[in-house]
């Protein structure tokens, strides 16, 4: 199974990349299927693609859910 996660756009680079901060870690990720983000966006990321951009209150709501079953260990059963 594969997971998009919601990640918070930090700074945008050149060539269509931008870097964002998933949980605490920051990657480069390619924004060309979303050339409209802006720093602050949160966007929706899978395989190191933004594949959309996320209202901030959805993301955050996606990312407590993430953390509930990572508590519950449910998370690492998806992602092994």
């Amino acid at each position: 199974m594969c997971l998009a996660i919601p990640a918070r756009v930090k700074e945008r680079l050149g060539d269509d990349m931008a870097k964002v901060d998933l949980d605490g870690v920051l990657k480069d990720i390619s924004i060309a299927l979303t050339p409209d983000v802006v720093e602050g966006d949160y966007v929706i990321v899978h395989v190191g693609y933004a594949l959309s951009v996320i209202d901030p209150e959805e993301a955050q709501k996606t990312l407590a859910l993430f953390d509930e079953m990572q508590a519950a260990g449910a998370l690492a059963a998806v992602t092994s």
